[in-house]
Formats: C-alpha cells, structure tokens, sequence
C-alpha cells in the first residue's frame, strides 16, 4: 500500500539515520525526509540514498536556497521539501527533475507554486490553517494537486483532515524527536499507520 506519509526525521544524526529509518519503513512508511537543520544532514541523506534507494523515497526538507538544490540533485534525492516558497527553489527543484514540495499558507503562495511547477503543496503549519479552511482551498485548487498537511496533525486527525482534502502528511516530532529511542519511534510509526489506513 502506498501512504501519503512523509517521516520527518528533523535532529535525526548520521549514526542513527539507517536504523531509525528500518524502524519506519518496516512500519510500513516509505517516505523518509531529513530536514537541512539537522547535524550533518547531507551526510545522512547520502548513507539514506546508499541504503534505500529504489526501494524508498528520500529526501530533505527544509531547503530554502538553490545551493542547497544544487548540493542534493549531485547527492539524487526523490524530493525536496521547504518551509516556505521561494519561487527560484522550486524552478531549480525542477530542473533538477526532482519532486518539489513548498510551503504555503495562503491562496496567492498555492497558485505562484503551482505555477512555478511545485508537485504538491505543503501546508504548514496546518495547525493553523484548519479543517474549513483547506475546504475552502480546495474548491479552487486544481483537483489533481497533492496537498500535505504538516504540523499539528496525527493519528487523531488524520480522518478529519482526509474529509477536507488533505491527500497526505508530513509527520515530524508526532513520530521522532532527536534522541527517541528505536522501539519508541517503532511504536510511533506503527500507530500513525494504523490510524491512516483506518482514515482511508
């Protein structure tokens, strides 16, 4: 079964990435993003790709420049996830043929990313958008446009959010926080499953 759930592993560092990482893609997730504001991130992303790739999707978040583009299209990540959206990030994300996922809030910021070739939106932080309001969203966004909620949301309102429009998730501190150990996160990640399967 392919999930619209996003594992990310924000503070995760470089010795532990593979093996939180077996722990979540056993659980059955198979999107795994490491946010650029974690030690070592690229080092991290890099061991990801020599054990993963072809099996999983991969990739960063967090990216709010081109270099940072430049430095993950020669590493060959999946997707690139940002907080926020910088139009020259998601043409270089593009360029480089790989998925591009900005953030966005507001009606203007969904349709500049759409135009400038975003793959999906990324609603952050949900938790402040709300269930009504991606309702409203939805009605005038293309039908087909992946959209992700991130932060706030979980096993608690995964249904709620999935009747609104929401096509995925991007789970952070709801599944990992710097330091957790590898039977926490297990435990973590199989409730999120369960509870998106149940929502589905």
């Amino acid at each position: 079964m392919n999930r619209n759930i996003i594992a990310i592993l924000r503070g995760v560092k470089p010795k532990e990435v593979l093996d939180i990482a077996h722990v979540i893609v056993k659980a059955g997730i198979s999107q795994v993003e490491v946010p650029l504001n974690s030690p070592s991130a690229f080092e991290s992303i890099e061991l990801l790709r020599d054990e993963f790739e072809g099996s999983i999707q991969f990739g960063a978040g967090t990216v709010t420049d081109i270099k940072q583009v430049e430095v993950l299209a020669k590493i060959g990540v999946n997707f690139i996830v940002s907080p926020n959206f910088n139009p020259d990030v998601v043409k270089a994300t593009k360029e480089a043929n790989i998925l591009s996922y900005p953030g966005v809030i507001t009606p203007t910021e969904c349709f500049s990313a759409i135009h400038c070739g975003a793959d999906g939106l990324k609603f952050f932080p949900a938790s402040l958008i709300g269930e009504d309001n991606l309702i409203a969203l939805k009605a005038v966004l293309p039908s087909d446009m992946p959209l992700f909620m991130v932060g706030g949301v979980g096993p608690k309102n995964f249904s709620s959010w999935i009747k609104a429009g929401a096509t995925g998730f991007g789970i952070g501190s709801g599944l990992y926080k710097a330091g957790e150990s590898l039977n926490i996160v297990s435990k973590k990640a199989e409730s999120i499953v369960l509870a998106y399967d149940e929502a589905q």
